[in-house]
């Protein structure tokens, strides 16, 4: 008879069983231990727990056995994934969703994919993008409004905080390679700097590589722009460069470097460009591209865009086009010069359109020649919200002059930009009646969450193998939250439970994978509810009903009325399985429906963060939030400080100040920039050109004051500065109190008056939004034209000094300040 296994080998194998182990285990490929090993986690908690050492260990290393821990990796068969969204973009712009601007990038995703009619943002852009990468609502991880206007609040504080983990930190701990370039607009502002901390930083939430800029907007020729947490300057040096075409130059080698190393890692690359967000700076061979095609004015391009968008089948055969608002003039009431001018701005705008496309289309392009297209899922939003409105009526050749108050310029003065509109040399934006028409067919604008002009974006999305009705159109109503459980659906990845030691909210959304079958084409939405809200504007859908508030005020009269309070907003009623445009109003006709939708909104309010309720802008702009400076008015600074952001800065707006620089200049003399904030578009320089002190103040581009030594000023030799120490001080006495006064401004230099000028205006409310406050270099753009940067101080800078005064606005003047940065900042 054969003996049964020893009691000893019993026990080993009994013992071996009852040895928790984790659930990883089960799904290791290759064998335990082995270099080349991998394991599938389960993905409810990330990272996921170290597993046990199964080696052998003992005095010696020839008695003993290695053994290395499994390489984390995704499901067999996950895709890469490449999610690409434009900015301030309505349903209208792109050629693929009937607008009259080709853009074969996305067109190609759309016919070997899905077109999605009934797609939806939150009408701003950082709340959007704070839904787009944690797959939950914008207030559900404290971006009900933008981070600049945060209060201490859930939904409103702009922190996505570790229970919300980023579908970045879930692709990344289960084995994928993240990335991100473009916008972020996603850090609170008073973390912008080297003091950090950068956990909101990309980086710091899952992503990482990072390649772009920080906050709303940037100058795209000399953009605003960090590589992971240090500031670069690619620029300098490289005539014609432009972001835009930067961009995907760093993200076609990131993922080329990625497949050279590592061929079998997917990669999950977030690409969102500034296109086409103000300043609108494409290069001028697109612009030369679309000369003459707005000629025909904004109401007949609605027109086009409305029998566009039907013979595509993007909008239902009985849309109607919404009436055109009686606030904003019609074409035909314009003059020659006026018509030649705003189409021109169209034209750039167009123009910014097609080159972002086009460099979406060369990244796209490169994905297919690594021979990785296959196994690809590539998103494509057409826009963060609608079209943005924020250009004022007439448009601009400099946003910065709007951001201070200034609504209207001459016909002359915005005719002496019209070559130059889009180049380096201009900052602009458009009329308010062009963001309408590219909105159709839809009412309102970009920051109106209540209405589809300001959240309905076109989106296409292509997964070959997968998505087997290429060119097929989706009408589900569907949000920016359900794309992160669409991308962990197709990735076979689990949401999880825990992350790193944290308890995750929920996922709010709803994947949208279920779309991809053909048989589903028409399916009912997976989505029955959804509520939108920014500003006090709001709207709830529900199985195909939807109700709003109607906007109290346009966007682009923002501070000019009396909002109403937040509840006493009027409503509007519509049925959207008959009425796609919302132009039908079915309040009066069915209150019972109303009421009921009305109180769903609450309801969904209280789940998601959305209360309190505010309409208000001031007293958002002006709460106290953290920062390193508020309340300082003595800055000192020592030796060279670059990309210092302007909330860190000390602001010499609308008050006295003195600035002090004590500097020693070297045998053989000395010049370069002292201290500058801003640029070529509004902002103030203390340097010495060729030896000879100069303090040059731009006053938004319209007028540049300069103190300096020569004929006219006290030293009237214009003398440089000697080798040795010298103390030089600017101080500027404010002609007060209210905003943009004059002033008076005395140069000296080692207690001698080198210049005095008095000036009629000063700038009132925002000096930059993107340029740095740089000491020693100017990292930017000139602010005068009498040097290039760098412009790097060649003596040394052994003192700077700010002194500041108190500021000399009156509390009305406080308001429509705070009012015209909280447009400034949308």
């Amino acid at each position: 008879m054969k003996k049964g296994p020893s009691v000893a080998i019993l026990l080993m194998l009994l013992s071996t069983l009852l040895t928790p182990l984790p659930s990883m285990a089960q799904q290791i490929t290759g064998a335990p231990g082995a270099p080349g090993s991998t394991v599938i986690i389960d993905g409810k908690q990330l990272p996921p727990p170290p597993m046990k050492f199964g080696g052998v260990i003992k005095e010696s290393a020839k008695d003993s056995t290695p053994w290395w821990p499994p390489r984390v990796v995704p499901p067999k068969g996950a895709p890469n994934v490449l999610l690409i969204m434009t900015d301030d973009q309505g349903y209208g712009v792109s050629g693929t969703f009937g607008g009259v601007i080709a853009t074969p990038a996305m067109d190609r995703i759309a016919n070997a994919g899905l077109r999605y009619t009934q797609f939806h943002s939150t009408a701003l852009c950082s709340p959007t993008r704070a839904a787009l990468i944690t797959g939950r609502n914008h207030h559900s991880v404290g971006f009900g409004v933008i981070g600049e206007m945060s209060t201490g609040y859930p939904g409103y504080d702009s922190v996505i905080g570790p229970e919300s983990a980023t579908i970045g930190e879930i692709l990344k701990e289960n084995g994928y390679a993240t990335s991100w370039f473009g916008k972020n607009h996603n850090t609170p502002t008073y973390q912008y700097s080297a003091a950090g901390p950068f956990d909101q930083w990309p980086v710091g939430m899952g992503f990482e590589y990072f390649y772009g800029f920080m906050g709303g907007e940037t100058d795209q020729w000399t953009p605003y722009l960090y590589r992971n947490q240090s500031p670069v300057s690619p620029w300098v040096g490289k005539p014609g460069y432009n972001l835009t075409t930067d961009l995907a130059d760093e993200a076609i080698k990131y993922m080329s470097s990625l497949n050279a190393a590592a061929p079998d890692k997917p990669f999950f690359v977030y690409y969102v460009p500034g296109g086409t967000h103000s300043p609108h700076q494409p290069t001028k061979e697109w612009i030369e591209k679309f000369k003459g095609k707005f000629d025909i004015g904004w109401e007949k391009l609605r027109e086009q865009i409305l029998a566009n968008q039907k013979r595509l089948g993007v909008i239902p055969a009985n849309t109607q086009l919404t009436p055109w608002p009686a606030d904003l003039p019609k074409w035909e009431s314009l003059s020659l010069v006026q018509k030649k001018l705003y189409a021109r701005q169209a034209e750039v705008f167009a123009a910014y359109v097609a080159y972002t496309d086009h460099e979406i289309g060369r990244v796209v392009q490169a994905v297919e020649d690594m021979g990785k297209l296959d196994n690809t899922l590539i998103v494509y939003i057409s826009g963060d919200n609608g079209t943005s409105a924020e250009g004022t009526l007439e448009g601009t050749p400099n946003q910065m002059t709007a951001y201070n108050g200034i609504l209207t310029l001459p016909e002359v003065e915005q005719m002496l930009y019209y070559e130059s509109w889009g180049s380096d040399k201009t900052y602009p934006h458009m009329s308010v009646a062009w963001a309408w028409a590219f909105d159709t067919p839809f009412k309102w604008t970009k920051q109106v969450a209540s209405h589809f002009g300001g959240t309905r974006q076109g989106m296409a999305i292509a997964w070959p193998g997968h998505i087997k009705d290429a060119g097929g159109i989706r009408p589900q109503f569907h949000h920016m939250i359900d794309i992160v459980p669409t991308i962990l659906e197709a990735a076979g990845v689990h949401a999880p439970d825990m992350v790193n030691g944290i308890a995750q909210r929920p996922i709010e959304g709803v994947s949208m994978a279920y779309t991809f079958d053909q048989a589903n084409a028409n399916a009912p939405s997976k989505r029955a509810t959804q509520y939108f809200e920014m500003f006090g504007n709001r709207g709830i859908y529900h199985d195909g009903w939807y109700a709003c508030t109607t906007p109290p005020a346009a966007p682009w009269l923002l501070g000019t009325t009396t909002l109403p309070d937040v509840n006493a907003y009027k409503w509007e009623l519509y049925n959207l399985t008959e009425d796609y445009s919302q132009n039908n109003d079915l309040a009066a006709a069915n209150p019972d429906k109303l009421h009921e939708l009305q109180a769903l909104f609450l309801t969904e309010a209280a789940k998601y963060n959305v209360l309190p309720l505010d309409n208000s802008i001031l007293p958002r702009i002006v709460t106290p939030r953290p920062s390193a400076v508020a309340g300082r008015t003595v800055f000192t600074y020592v030796g060279e400080n670059a990309n210092i952001p302007v909330g860190n800065a000390p602001s010499i707006l609308d008050k006295d100040y003195t600035i002090t620089a004590e500097v020693t200049i070297p045998r053989g003399g000395a010049e370069g920039m002292i201290v500058t904030m801003g640029g070529r578009f509004g902002g103030y320089g203390l340097y010495l050109l060729k030896g000879k002190p100069v303090f040059d103040y731009n006053f938004l581009s319209l007028k540049q004051y300069r103190w300096e030594g020569g004929v006219g000023a006290r030293d009237w030799l214009g003398s440089a500065l000697k080798a040795g120490k010298h103390t030089m001080v600017f101080d500027f006495k404010y002609d007060g109190p209210g905003p943009a006064k004059g002033g008076t401004g005395v140069l000296t230099v080692d207690g001698k008056e080198f210049a005095r000028k008095t000036i009629p205006h000063t700038i009132p409310i925002l000096m930059s939004i993107d340029e740095t406050f740089d000491i020693g270099v100017d990292t930017r753009t000139p602010v005068d034209d009498s040097y290039k940067p760098p412009f790097r101080f060649t003596g040394t800078i052994d003192k700077l000094t700010f002194k500041l005064g108190p500021s000399q606005m009156t509390a009305m003047d406080e308001k429509a300040a705070a009012e015209a940065v909280a447009k400034a900042n949308n």
